[in-house]
């Protein structure tokens, strides 16, 4: 993940200076739903794993909040 920021940054300081050409365009884009991808996928596991402690000592684990239909 490290190589990918990397580059998303790379390419954000081209755009800043020269710009970037279509193709450049695309992979930054590309890049960019990469990286919010995995960094979505890496909050949820650690929300998975998150428990909060109840003042009887007794531990809840956190649920993820059903979506409200339309």
């Amino acid at each position: 993940m490290e190589q990918l920021l990397k580059r998303i940054n790379e390419l954000a300081k081209k755009s800043k200076t020269t710009g970037l050409s279509s193709d450049e365009q695309d992979e930054q884009s590309r890049l960019r739903q990469e990286y919010l991808a995995r960094f979505r996928q890496n909050f949820a596991a650690v929300l998975d794993n998150t428990v909060i402690m109840q003042p009887d000592g007794t531990k809840t684990p956190v649920r993820r909040k059903d979506k409200p239909v339309h």
